[in-house]
């Protein structure tokens, strides 16, 4: 980009306290020539401190993707945060402004999340057909549930949320075309829940304790894959990969955010 146009796309992370700093993605920037800006403050770091950061990156030319690694510190209003970043820059599609334009047929939000991005992609690079199907989402949260659900609307499939005051929710998933999770419950749907041919896409992730393992725990996603694999016609997974194609939907938005502050699209 910058030999071309003389442009870098910065992706900026702001991290705050001691959990583990995810890295797929702010590692792969070098490979694929997005500048990467990271930023680690202490735990004990007042939320007027986090603001300024972020607000810092909302000034810098240089930076044309925001991400603010969850979850905050307690002492911190996670929404508040979020919110500051500028909607221009929030390539996680968190921003209320940005969920509401994809709430909204006919408009086109800034971004799209990036969980329920990648599943959407998964679907389509497995020739998985949306148009008409009927869809369950399991979960209901800002960040995959709700946008997840507006993203599969948004390709014509009939759609029920399943969340946790949901009265025999394996009623409804046996109904359905399509089931996508990311709620991270270890094998919460069963074989039994599943349609004859349905299609999974299982995106939930939990360490569960397995003495055989490498390092002594293993990744686990939501639908019971032995069970499934009885039942449906196809399980597509991201489980494994360290969440690989989410990041590959943070850097596109990038991206996509660099050549619209440059007008390049």
């Amino acid at each position: 980009q910058q030999e071309s146009i003389g442009m870098v796309p910065g992706l900026a992370v702001l991290h705050v306290g001691d959990t583990k700093l995810s890295k797929s993605y702010w590692v792969s920037c070098g490979f694929v020539g997005i500048r990467s800006f990271v930023v680690h403050l202490a735990e004990d770091t007042t939320e007027e401190k986090t603001l300024e950061c972020v607000s810092s990156f909302n000034d810098d030319p240089c930076v044309h993707g925001i991400l603010v690694e969850l979850p905050l510190p307690t002492h911190m209003d996670e929404h508040k945060i979020l919110n500051a970043v500028s909607i221009e820059k929030d390539i996680k599609g968190f921003h209320p402004l940005n969920i509401g334009l994809l709430a909204m047929r006919g408009r086109e939000p800034f971004f799209l999340p990036q969980t329920p991005k990648a599943c959407i992609e998964l679907l389509h690079r497995n020739n998985i057909e949306i148009k008409g199907k009927r869809a369950v989402v399991i979960g209901r949260s800002n960040t995959f549930g709700m946008p997840a659900a507006l993203l599969l609307q948004r390709e014509d499939a009939t759609v029920t949320i399943i969340h946790s005051k949901t009265k025999n929710p394996q009623d409804i998933t046996r109904q359905a075309d399509i089931i996508i999770s990311a709620v991270g419950k270890p094998n919460m749907v069963r074989g039994s829940w599943i349609k004859p041919g349905a299609v999974i896409v299982d995106v939930g992730i939990s360490y569960v304790r397995d003495r055989n393992a490498r390092y002594g725990f293993r990744w686990v996603g939501d639908i019971c894959y032995e069970e499934a694999c009885e039942v449906a016609s196809a399980i597509i997974t991201d489980v494994g990969s360290e969440g690989l194609l989410e990041s590959d939907m943070l850097l596109s938005n990038t991206l996509t955010s660099a050549k619209r502050i440059h007008n390049f699209l």
